[in-house]
């Protein structure tokens, strides 16, 4: 299967692609609505929730555009960012929302949208209102990843 058969097929799968589907594959975050599904031998995440999924993308693209400073960008174009810094975007985004856990790539998340909705309490249901002076410093400071090390055969 080429790249672009793998595309189709995978927007055919997965309408309602989850937002945080990089976070949660990374293996350290989960949400109640997320679905798994295998297709040509990777993983792919579906959202099972149209509300939480509504949410989630207006929570994620305003972190996005809030956080291009931090990032050191003078632009997001489409919402488009590289690999490590959409990874940094997302669970430093979610952390921030959760300032008592450490700012760590392997710190667990049980549920996202747990998190977005106990935000949206908080603001009365205005995401644009969520506590973003918290959210920006700890997608900043979020760190890399760390590459795994491969064992070399002898």
């Amino acid at each position: 299967m080429d790249e672009n058969e793998y595309r189709t097929a995978y927007h055919g799968l997965n309408i309602q692609r989850c937002v945080f589907e990089k976070a949660i594959l990374i293996l350290n975050c989960n949400c109640r609505f997320h679905e798994k599904f295998n297709l040509a031998e990777r993983e792919g995440i579906r959202c099972n929730d149209s509300e939480a999924h509504q949410n989630c993308n207006v929570f994620l693209n305003e972190s996005r555009a809030r956080a291009r400073f931090a990032l050191g960008l003078t632009e997001i174009v489409g919402n488009l960012l590289p690999h490590s810094k959409e990874i940094q975007v997302q669970k430093g985004a979610l952390l921030g929302l959760q300032p008592e856990l450490p700012n760590l790539p392997d710190t667990e998340i049980i549920d996202i949208y747990s998190l977005i909705e106990k935000a949206l309490e908080l603001c009365n249901g205005e995401i644009s209102q969520y506590p973003y002076a918290q959210i920006i410093p700890s997608i900043s400071h979020h760190p890399a990843a760390r590459p795994r090390k491969t064992r070399r055969g002898k």
